[in-house]
């Protein structure tokens, strides 16, 4: 547990050799129930992090919930464990907020993993979907009816880890989600970047490719890759 105040950012934690490996979920999610697996198999020391607003962590009012602050409280963890060039692991959100991660501190960032992140800016739209339906609401209304309504379509396995989120938070961070632009950053990067997608998303790979990321699809999975195929997440993750 790490204190900022009174609020607190909570992980799990596997023990493991080598370079620590830190695995940040997507919106409205928590990161050991999507990467427990994964984390189990590599044999790495491995920090499973919920995000302020999420899962274990506690909810702060006056969290603002931007990709920055987000990163800001990952940095802070680090730090006081005295981490370097760890090998981040973000899905959706959560590699958004570890590319800002490796942009803002990069001596923290040793690799970086993002699976199906937010690269590009989004147009809110009532009735979608993720971060664009939920910012498509007033943040007060959203706290009001538009969390219980985001509930009911959000299948069993969103609903199941949304619902431990505070849904305060929960907008302000699909807002910085759908004003994302980390494409330009994620390319201009100076180590190992890795993106992974379902094969439902077409990544731009070229541009990416040109730049040095290493662009993987992999078939069959959906957004959340590394549950719709594990197996497959597992061999090119290690």
């Amino acid at each position: 547990m790490l204190a900022f105040g009174a609020d607190a950012l909570r992980w799990v934690e596997l023990d493991g050799s080598g370079p620590a490996r830190v695995y940040l979920h997507g919106l409205g999610s928590s990161a050991a129930p999507y990467f427990a697996r994964v984390a189990a198999h590599a044999g790495r020391r491995s920090l499973l992090v919920d995000f302020l607003g999420h899962g274990l962590s506690d909810r702060p009012a006056s969290f603002p919930g931007t990709l920055e602050a987000h990163a800001q409280t990952v940095a802070a963890l680090l730090d006081r464990l005295g981490l370097r060039d760890a090998e981040i692991i973000g899905h959706s959100m959560g590699g958004s907020v570890a590319i800002v991660l490796a942009r803002t501190r990069p001596e923290l960032v040793g690799a970086l993993v993002v699976v199906e992140p937010n690269l590009d800016p989004v147009t809110p739209e009532a009735g979608a979907i993720g971060s664009r339906g939920i910012a498509a609401y007033g943040e007060d209304g959203f706290v009001a009816h538009g969390f219980s309504e985001t509930l009911e379509v959000a299948g069993p396995v969103w609903a199941a880890t949304m619902r431990l989120a505070d849904p305060r938070l929960l907008h302000r961070s699909a807002v910085a989600l759908t004003r994302a632009d980390l494409r330009a950053t994620l390319e201009a990067l100076d180590l190992p970047r890795t993106l992974i997608t379902g094969d439902a998303v077409d990544p731009d790979p070229d541009g990416l490719r040109r730049s040095g990321v290493r662009v993987e699809t992999i078939p069959g999975a959906g957004h959340n890759v590394m549950l719709d195929a594990p197996e497959a997440f597992i061999a090119l993750v290690g």
